[in-house]
């Protein structure tokens, strides 16, 4: 028989529920109000201010920027994460123990510092393209993520099975996608949510990064913000969490959430 959850416990999780969901309410309302500024509770109900940020050629440009950066700082970033978390755990007794924390530098490093880094070595004087200098601030700061989430997965893989099919006559790259990497495919789809997640959402380090005809979507936002008070900013919000929430649901159609707690 199950014991019933104390009066006090199942009020703290209604308290913890409302003060995460109260943010994504005011914003929602906040993006449908008919209203020229912005207000909650919002007067009157319209989706003008949605269609307003398609109209809008700023925010156009600046999401399938935006959009483009994540895909290709996250891609970078599990190329280049998969082998690294797949050395450091396979061959962790060989490689020294300081070497898994290069990986987790750009996390420990404040984002403004590595955004002003970047922009005095590699775009100004490497003279880098704006975009080029985003994609690698963008893997940079994704990264750590992408290393952390495989090692934790490859932590517990029995490499004993990769060594008997190599025994077995199987080459190294071979078994590698066909022993290794099924067993660590949640990860890598973790990873990839976090990292994209991440990349798109990104301010501090695009910031500095960003130049004349180059901005991502957080950035135009602030600029955006500077100028106006009107219910764009909500609706570009709203569309942004709806991205996140999308992305979540493709997961879940095709593999299942509970695939990713593997």
């Amino acid at each position: 028989m199950k014991q019933p959850l104390h009066p006090l416990l199942i009020a703290f999780a209604v308290v913890v529920f409302f003060f995460l969901v109260a943010p994504l309410v005011i914003i929602l309302g906040a993006a449908v109000s008919d209203t020229t500024f912005l207000t909650f509770p919002p007067r009157g109900i319209s989706g003008r201010w949605f269609v307003k940020v398609f109209e809008m050629a700023a925010f156009r440009r600046t999401i399938v920027t935006s959009l483009q950066i994540a895909f290709l700082a996250t891609g970078l970033a599990l190329l280049i994460g998969l082998p690294a978390a797949y050395a450091l755990n396979r061959f962790r007794i060989q490689l020294p123990h300081w070497l898994s924390t290069v990986f987790v530098l750009p996390i420990l490093v404040p984002e403004i510092v590595l955004g002003f880094s970047l922009l005095k070595s590699v775009q100004v004087a490497a003279d880098l393209p704006v975009f080029s200098t985003l994609i690698i601030g963008h893997t940079l700061i994704v990264l750590p993520y992408a290393v952390r989430v495989i090692s934790a997965s490859l932590s517990a893989f029995d490499f004993s099975m990769e060594e008997a099919a190599v025994s077995l006559g199987s080459p190294p790259l071979k078994t590698f996608f066909t022993i290794v990497l099924p067993n660590v495919r949640s990860a890598v789809i973790a990873a990839f949510i976090l990292a994209f997640i991440t990349s798109i959402n990104d301010v501090s380090v695009s910031l500095f990064l960003t130049g004349p005809g180059v901005s991502t979507l957080p950035i135009q936002i602030l600029a955006h913000v500077e100028q106006f008070f009107d219910p764009v900013i909500a609706s570009v919000s709203v569309l942004l969490m709806l991205l996140t929430v999308g992305v979540m649901a493709v997961v879940e159609l095709t593999l299942g959430l509970t695939f990713l707690a593997k």
